[in-house]
């Protein structure tokens, strides 16, 4: 820490000192002003001379009372300034007592506001000139009540611009302060929603390929002795889903990593594109499904694109695992207006009800999806058995009306 820096810090924790110290230094630059009495003739001419101890006194209690100009400025004010009028009229010659008023009226500018900055200075001024003025010994038009004037004006005007100061630099560290709080902010709920994004997709991941190596796993068991070379192409499914499995989850993961990283993966998020293989998957474990797509043409956006290709996912794992072995699925893809509609159906028993009540996670997982792009999904159970899921994606976001529905 420097001198400067130290004497500043020190003068913070002991204000009392530091205005014992300006009191002490006030009041010797008021007795040696005392002794010396300029002389306007044809030249200026500077004449010692003796204060009379009325003067003296008069000064001490004016510098005695800047002591305490900061626990209570107005009294002090109040104060230095009736010691400045009895001095006006008494003095002849005139002391300076008239400075421990203008030390006392800058603090006042400096701690409070302008209105009442304007109201004490206009009234100091007034008072200690009017009395010099009218009552004091010299001419009215005197240099030194003019003097009086100039210089409650310039305590008055000084301490307010230190205020004015003061309050601008208290301003800008709160706005700084306030800034850094919203970064701050803005960093844990960006932080939050990615910890939701990569929970949501490792969860689509997991579920989808889990389904269908179980599945598979089944299949294999249950014709492994009777028909050898099926439960071998079971097997070979289960080793394709752990692979594909392995590989979206290496993929994913590695948005952990730091961008820096040169092992990090650059394979683009799944897509539509995508949705002819992702129904192949489920096509080799048995689930019989039927696609109608009327998007051509169309260019979504990513984070559209993913949502969609992921509510297919999970719908259709969904299916898998809870509509049973006889079950058939729809998937439709339409472009309606501003919109991407996304359509799953299934025919089963309606055991995927359960999921829609809190059972899992992956409904949930599709509507914090869809709200998170402003978007409607509804789901639940079909006339006549099975179920259906349907989602509407904006191609664009749509301006926020009121609270996020995320």
């Amino acid at each position: 820490m420097s001198t400067l820096a130290r004497a500043k810090h020190q003068a913070k924790a002991h204000p009392l000192a530091l205005d014992a110290i300006l009191a002490l230094a006030v009041l010797v630059c008021m007795v040696a002003g005392s002794f010396v009495e300029p002389r306007h003739r044809d030249s200026v001419n500077w004449v010692l001379r003796t204060p009379d101890l009325l003067s003296l006194l008069l000064m001490t209690l004016g510098a005695t009372a800047l002591v305490f100009r900061r626990r209570a400025p107005m009294a002090v004010l109040a104060l230095t300034g009736t010691l400045s009028v009895i001095e006006s009229v008494t003095g002849d010659p005139r002391a300076p007592v008239a400075m421990s008023a203008v030390i006392a009226l800058y603090t006042v500018a400096s701690t409070t506001d302008r209105p009442t900055t304007w109201r004490v200075g206009l009234l100091t001024m007034t008072v200690l000139t009017g009395a010099a003025m009218a009552a004091g010994p010299l001419p009215w038009y005197a240099q030194e009540n003019l003097g009086i004037f100039a210089w409650t004006g310039i305590g008055a005007t000084a301490g307010d611009a230190v205020r004015s100061r003061r309050a601008f630099v208290q301003a800008i560290r709160e706005r700084a302060e306030r800034a850094e709080r919203t970064r701050e902010e803005e960093a844990r709920r960006r932080v939050a929603e990615e910890r939701l994004r990569i929970a949501r997709d490792l969860h689509d991941v997991v579920a989808h390929h889990i389904a269908l190596v179980n599945v598979q796993a089944g299949v294999a068991a249950h014709v492994m002795d009777k028909r050898p070379d099926q439960a071998k192409e079971a097997l070979a499914h289960v080793r394709d889903a752990g692979r594909s499995a392995l590989n979206e989850l290496r993929a994913t993961v590695g948005l952990l990593r730091q961008s820096g990283d040169p092992e990090a993966p650059t394979e683009p998020a799944p897509g539509l594109d995508r949705l002819d293989e992702l129904i192949g998957t489920f096509r080799s474990a048995g689930l019989h499904v039927e696609v109608a797509r009327a998007d051509q043409g169309t260019t979504l956006p990513a984070a559209v694109d993913l949502a969609a290709y992921r509510i297919i996912q999970e719908a259709l794992t969904n299916v898998q695992k809870h509509a049973g072995p006889q079950a058939k699925a729809e998937v439709s893809v339409v472009r309606v207006g501003p919109n991407i509609e996304i359509t799953v159906l299934d025919d089963g028993s309606g055991e995927n009800e359960i999921q829609d009540s809190g059972g899992g996670h992956g409904l949930l997982g599709m509507r914090e999806r869809v709200s998170a792009l402003r978007g409607t999904l509804t789901t639940g159970p079909r006339y006549g058995g099975g179920f259906r899921v349907h989602a509407i994606l904006p191609l664009k976001n749509r301006a926020p009306t009121g609270e996020d529905p995320a």
